[in-house]
């Protein structure tokens, strides 16, 4: 596609939907974060179901934690590949908080290079 296409792509999308929202639920940085890897081969509304639950006890990476992998896949299991994505959770937490102080990072190289 050539850029001026691009361009105008966006135009039309920015006139049509000027404040566009995803459908995932979430209250903080994290839990998007969170929401978006679990999101993967995922509907978003299995994702609301699960996270609507799985947030009440820990929406926090440090919370996630004291989960652990089991316990966060009790929270996540009706959701494909629940299994690697608990993986993939457990180690973002980690990586948020060695690496982030805890924070969603708000440069996309630093969000690529985290776990998921």
């Amino acid at each position: 596609m050539k850029k001026q296409d691009v361009i105008e792509l966006f135009s039309i999308l920015r006139e049509n939907n000027p404040q566009p929202r995803t459908e995932l639920n979430y209250t903080s940085n994290f839990e998007l974060l969170i929401a978006v890897v679990l999101s993967a081969q995922a509907t978003d509304v299995s994702v609301n179901k699960a996270t609507d639950k799985l947030y009440r006890v820990a929406n926090t990476p440090e919370a996630i934690l004291e989960l652990g992998e089991a316990g966060l896949k009790e929270h996540i299991k009706t959701i494909g590949l629940y299994n690697s994505k608990a993986k993939n959770v457990i180690k973002l937490c980690e990586d948020l908080l060695r690496l982030h102080d805890g924070e969603v990072p708000d440069k996309r190289k630093d969000l690529e290079a985290l776990a998921g």
